[in-house]
């Protein structure tokens, strides 16, 4: 039985694409504390107000984004917000005040939340079904490069340079992501409009993704003390060099992963392959609680990465499948709102409790919320799957 091709072209426009989002959200994301500390003599409160601004939009507009993608279509969505990421990348030039700054952060994440939504549907509907998992675990680690490359970047940049050239590499990056979207084509049953429901809250969200971005919510949770804490913890540790290298090996480790655990996730089904990355992320998180030296610091990075890295394309997926065809796009954007809470929320509530409890304490309690979002998993989605059973050798992962 041959396989369906998997990198044609207008899956790596779509991945790309998204690559370039990605990037220009995490140069912004490392450099703008910066911006507003140093050259807007704004204060630590307002790093935090102008950083939640952003994702609070993002979550905002996924759920209308989800409904707008598979009524209206996703190639006018697509291209629409990536104008609006675009425009609002542009407008940096002229954000001279905080207040200013503010407004444009909603807006461009309005643009991020409706642009990120729409390339996880419309990839969704590139990749062939029977290498769904396989497909979107690469499409993640486009994002994942992104990641490393675009804070490394920002960060190399505000040694040598003003903020006018930030501002600069942003733009260019959201243009070339427009020129990339206008590229890809999008299967025409993907593009067939569904029926449009009488509008209600329940109408932006796709019921059947929702137990499994329930899931996803919780680990995000646990991964937001990843996120906005690793730096302030490696330094607490003395190890601030290694902090650097941290996501370095995180993505590392993904990448080294990847052509495994989406061949995985198709021929032996999601449980197979969710169980021991919810496990491998949860011991990931104790590791780091134990941290003392630099090889153990990073030797938790990279289980992390193993794990966490494999949770969240893996997830996307089952969120994907237990939906609609015509309902991809709702589907996606629930499953991301979800995510996008998770990862909000804990940067919030951890930086209150961080305060109370310490760190390393911090992340002993973190390995325990994966462990919770584990027995949710298993409660709401993985007990009704049945085991997959490989028939042929055509379906084997190697």
């Amino acid at each position: 039985m041959k396989k369906q091709p998997l990198w044609t072209k207008d899956f790596l426009s779509i991945s790309i694409t998204s690559f370039f989002l990605f990037m220009g959200f995490y140069v912004l994301l490392t450099t703008l504390p910066l911006y507003i500390l140093d050259d807007l003599k704004g204060d630590e409160t307002q790093v935090g107000l102008i950083i939640s601004v952003f994702l609070i939009a993002a979550v905002i507009s996924r759920p209308f984004t989800g409904k707008w993608i598979d009524e209206v279509g996703r190639r006018k969505i697509l291209l629409a917000s990536l104008i609006v990421f675009a425009v609002s990348s542009l407008l940096y030039f002229w954000a001279d005040s905080t207040p200013a700054l503010l407004a444009l952060r909603f807006l461009h994440g309005v643009g991020f939340g409706m642009a990120t939504t729409a390339t996880g549907a419309i990839v969704a509907d590139i990749v062939p079904n029977e290498r769904r998992g396989e497909g979107l675990g690469y499409y993640a680690m486009f994002m994942n490069l992104a990641m490393v490359i675009g804070p490394f970047a920002g960060l190399t940049i505000v040694q040598y340079a003003s903020f006018t050239w930030i501002f600069a590499l942003c733009t260019v990056l959201s243009f070339i992501a427009i020129v990339l979207g206008a590229f890809v084509k999008i299967p025409q049953k993907a593009e067939s409009s569904a029926k449009h429901p009488k509008f209600t809250l329940s109408s932006l969200f796709e019921k059947n993704a929702v137990p499994v971005a329930i899931s996803a919510g919780i680990l995000a949770f646990a991964y937001s003390g990843i996120l906005s804490f690793i730096s302030v913890y490696a330094k607490e540790l003395d190890l601030l060099e290694a902090a650097s290298f941290f996501f370095v090996v995180y993505a590392a480790f993904i990448i080294m992963s990847r052509p495994f655990t989406g061949r995985w996730f198709d021929a032996y089904g999601e449980n197979k392959v969710i169980y021991p990355a919810i496990i491998l992320f949860a011991a990931g998180l104790f590791l780091l609680s134990q941290a003392n030296s630099t090889f153990v610091f990073l030797l938790s990075g990279a289980i992390i990465g193993l794990g966490y890295g494999t949770i969240v394309p893996s997830l996307q997926t089952v969120a994907i499948k237990q939906a609609d065809p015509a309902k991809r796009g709702l589907a996606t954007s629930t499953f991301f709102t979800l995510f996008d809470t998770g990862i909000g929320l804990g940067s919030y509530v951890l930086g209150i409790l961080a305060v109370e409890t310490g760190f390393a304490s911090l992340y002993f309690m973190l390995a325990g919320v994966a462990l919770f979002g584990l027995l949710v998993y298993y409660l709401l989605h993985g007990k009704k799957t049945e085991p997959k059973t490989i028939h042929s050798e055509a379906n084997l992962p190697f």
